[in-house]
């Protein structure tokens, strides 16, 4: 028996040794597009720019009992057949499989912007990541083209080591999609008192320059200098490897309430990839890009198949998470619990705006989440809050 891991990522390497856990000792062929094995993401953003780790810092552990994982590494999916259940690699070699979890990830969107590009990269890859820290030196001009949680970190590093910085985004706030008005405008406000300058509601319309950047001019006019102009503007679900078999790809790849993909027994999606509803927030189909909900996708789409695979006998579980992050930005620590964005509005409920505090993002009257500035020591409280506010709420509704 064969399972196949399309992806080389975290929710990858979870969903590897998860099935080793489970009691699975067939073979696992994995793999990934990248040279690397798994390593941790968030600190390509953060640690690895400011100093605070190496690339081998980031690398994560194989846990014992999946050391003999075959790891096909610097090679991807091109395309799979899940009637046949085979995947066809981008050099051609096919691999049929019994059980396949699709653990793809995104790539950064990119944008389509006239004039030279030598200096222009996105920040998603550990290759990526050690050119921006190359760049990063005193003086250095840098414009982060997008307002997200990847933009105003790097930011925020990149003035701390002494680089001039610019932020250009539609929107307008800082954080608006995630986080909403009230809080991005206050990071805005703290951002702009450590020297970053914000250029809201346009885009980047060209790069200048020779044969590297030397500027960029704004939708509005506007010219900026810039040494390197660092595009943080999304992300994009890597599906192109399913075409042609009938799935849901619109935004990743749509999964039922046990994480399978287009109810196929035996075919599962997990990570940033997969869009799936959540009813501990009564939340409709979604991709969640937090680093802990790879772990705990990985965990449920490893039930389901140990299940279709006739290798379990326990009937697996519906997937209902509790999503969190964390953003350090400077000395600025976020920290989210739940679902933001389903929100409609936000009261404080303990601390003030200009300091730590705790916000509650609601739904017709509901905790939805909640967002900690600061408060470091107080999120598994906030947390376990949530969890008992939201299952509550499903009970009564069952």
């Amino acid at each position: 028996m064969t399972i196949v891991i399309a992806g080389g990522g975290l929710s990858a390497l979870r969903s590897a040794e998860d099935l080793r856990r489970r009691g699975y000792a067939d073979r696992i062929v994995v793999i990934g597009a990248e040279q690397e094995p798994p390593y941790n993401r968030p600190p390509l953003s953060k640690e690895l720019l400011w100093g605070g780790a190496t690339a081998a810092d980031l690398a994560f552990g194989v846990s014992e009992g999946s050391d003999d994982i075959e790891w096909l590494l610097g090679r991807s999916v091109a395309a799979a057949d899940l009637t046949a259940r085979n995947v066809v690699l981008d050099d051609g070699e096919m691999i049929g499989f019994d059980g396949l979890v699709a653990a793809t990830g995104v790539t950064s969107r990119r944008l389509d912007i006239p004039g030279p590009t030598r200096g222009r990269i996105g920040l998603r890859t550990l290759a990526e990541a050690e050119s921006v820290r190359a760049a990063l030196v005193p003086g250095a001009r840098i414009v982060c083209l997008g307002a997200g949680f990847i933009g105003c970190e790097v930011a925020r590093t990149a003035r701390a080591l002494g680089c001039e910085v610019d932020v250009v985004a539609l929107d307008p706030v800082p954080l608006a999609i995630p986080l909403g008005p009230v809080a991005g405008a206050e990071l805005r406000r703290r951002h702009e008192a450590a020297g970053i300058r914000f250029h809201l509601g346009r885009t980047v319309a060209e790069t200048v320059g020779d044969e590297c950047i030397e500027g960029v001019v704004l939708s509005d006019g506007t010219r900026l200098p810039a040494d390197l102009l660092l595009e943080t503007v999304g992300s994009v679900p890597n599906t192109s490897w399913l075409h042609g078999n009938g799935a849901d790809l619109q935004n990743g790849v749509l999964t039922d309430e046990w994480l399978r993909v287009d109810g196929r027994p035996g075919i599962v999606a997990v990570g940033d990839v997969a869009r799936f509803a959540n009813p501990l927030f009564d939340a409709p189909a979604l991709r969640i890009e937090h680093w802990q909900t790879a772990i705990d996708t990985a965990a449920f789409a490893t039930a389901t198949l140990m299940h279709d695979l006739g290798l379990s006998t326990d009937a697996p579980a519906p997937v209902s998470i509790m999503p969190w992050f964390w953003s350090d930005q400077g000395d600025l620590r976020l920290t989210s619990y739940g679902m933001l964005g389903l929100a409609d509005e936000t009261e404080i409920v303990e601390g003030e705006l200009d300091g730590e505090c705790a916000i509650a993002y609601r739904r017709d009257g509901e905790v939805v989440g909640y967002l900690l500035i600061g408060m470091k020591q107080k999120g598994a409280r906030y947390k376990r809050q949530l969890g008992k506010e939201r299952a509550a709420l499903r009970a009564a509704a069952v």
